[in-house]
């Protein structure tokens, strides 16, 4: 596949806009139609050889990827999760302020008693993996798709959910934080319950991946694998709402995603709201957003907890995603879950 070869450098510049807008990442890696950019690597024999990675005759252990969301689960820009329980077929318990049906009794001669949600939410929040049109360049998304074409009412006529399917691949945990604390903690800090996370505002470096799956002894990226890096920010979901949306936060910068860029990985995504590192120098930086996606057709993630993978060891797993299958949708948090076996 041509188009996302290894960078001629891995620096920091930013991209020069000026070439972008004039049409530098025209056609996209994948042809100029092209919606799903590197999704294309998860081919049938991509997800033969990922779960021909378990042992079957071995217990197969399945791992939540995604991280609970409840009312007032920290966001940004008025993003809100709400979810109501609605009764049918029984009154009310005192201090309910759910919703309840008119038929308070149980219905039928069966007395039927029932429990369902309302819910409203957006796909942009809490645990989610970002379309190809999440974040853009003068209002340019993937592969030349421009807003003032795609965008509607409802959502946008192309790169939508319903053009992306489910994934089966290998996942890759680049355990950053494991690795930090077994070589004597450098980096890192220890929180109020006795947890660690990588220090405000560390920067992960590419020699710190690479150190890192030498540690964990893991095969190198391959294309249409899924990249989840941890960090432990999410410890400050429960800990400290407000510094896990405002803190400096440990991550990715330019020169580090464009190091996984070229292996053509599926994803690439963090345990924290947001991706990439949130440092002073850099202000509001979203460039691996329009670059990761722009310009190499690799969808980011956000909120993708890896902790319970790090516990058991497992550092190559198989990864599993559908998301929402909405129409138009831009992006899905519909939980991600791994398979794999815990060493020893």
């Amino acid at each position: 596949m041509t188009g996302v070869g290894v960078q001629d450098d891995l620096a920091d510049e930013p991209f020069e806009i000026e070439a972008v807008e004039a049409g530098a990442w025209l056609p996209g890696p994948y042809g100029p139609d092209d919606e799903r950019g590197t999704y294309n690597e998860v081919t049938p024999q991509k997800t033969a050889s990922a779960l021909a990675m378990l042992d079957t005759p071995r217990p197969v252990k399945t791992y939540n990827l995604s991280e609970t969301l409840f009312e007032g689960f920290p966001a940004v820009g008025g993003r809100v999760y709400e979810q109501t329980l609605c009764i049918t077929g029984w009154p009310a318990p005192e201090g309910f302020d759910g919703i309840t049906n008119e038929r308070n009794e149980p219905i039928g001669p069966w007395h039927i008693t029932s429990l369902e949600e309302r819910v409203s939410t957006t796909y942009n929040m809490g645990t989610k993996i970002n379309g190809l049109h999440h974040v853009g360049v003068n209002g340019t998304f993937y592969n030349g798709y421009k807003l003032d074409q795609i965008a509607r009412s409802y959502g946008t006529t192309k790169l939508g959910n319903e053009s992306q399917g489910p994934i089966v691949t290998r996942g890759v945990l680049v355990d950053v934080l494991g690795f930090k604390i077994a070589s004597g903690g450098a980096d890192t800090q220890q929180l109020e319950n006795g947890e660690h996370m990588l220090e405000d505002g560390y920067r992960i470096t590419v020699e710190d991946i690479v150190a890192t799956l030498e540690w964990e002894k893991t095969e190198e990226v391959s294309p249409g694998d899924v990249v989840l890096i941890r960090t432990g920010w999410r410890q400050l979901i429960s800990l400290d709402p407000d510094r896990y949306m405002q803190g400096m936060r440990p991550g990715l910068h330019l020169r580090e995603c464009r190091y996984l860029a070229q292996f053509r990985p599926a994803i690439i995504a963090m345990d924290s709201w947001k991706f990439g590192v949130h440092r002073a120098e850099f202000g509001v930086d979203m460039l691996p957003h329009q670059e990761l996606p722009g310009r190499y057709g690799i969808r980011v993630g956000e909120a993708v907890p890896s902790d319970e993978l790090s516990d058991d060891k497992v550092y190559s797993f198989v990864f599993c995603f559908s998301p929402q299958n909405a129409r138009g949708a831009v992006s899905g948090n519909c939980p991600p879950i791994a398979l794999g076996q815990p060493a020893g």
